[in-house]
């Protein structure tokens, strides 16, 4: 995935995670950023990549999240890994 999807679909998780209170709320509580902030970070890749890295924390948000927005499970993931800090880790 390229970059600017990627970062279009991270924008896209952001609203989908706005647009429920409890949702939104489990990211702010979570990330530690505060709602008069959240709209400035939105444009930022590096934030983007931890609104990406929430909700692959639970593989139901997951499936919740591309149910919804009529994406494959794996877009996410590749999302993020387009997005600055995303690499994938080689522990060998």
């Amino acid at each position: 995935m390229q970059q600017e999807s990627a970062y279009v679909l991270g924008l896209q998780a952001l609203a989908w995670l706005a647009a429920d209170p409890d949702r939104l709320h489990g990211f702010l509580a979570s990330s530690g950023v505060d709602p008069t902030t959240l709209a400035a970070q939105a444009a930022d890749p590096e934030f983007l990549g931890a609104v990406l890295d929430h909700l692959l924390q639970d593989d139901q948000t997951v499936m919740d999240f591309c149910n919804e927005t009529g994406l494959p499970y794996t877009a996410p993931q590749a999302a993020r890994s387009a997005l600055p800090g995303g690499q994938a880790w080689h522990w060998t």
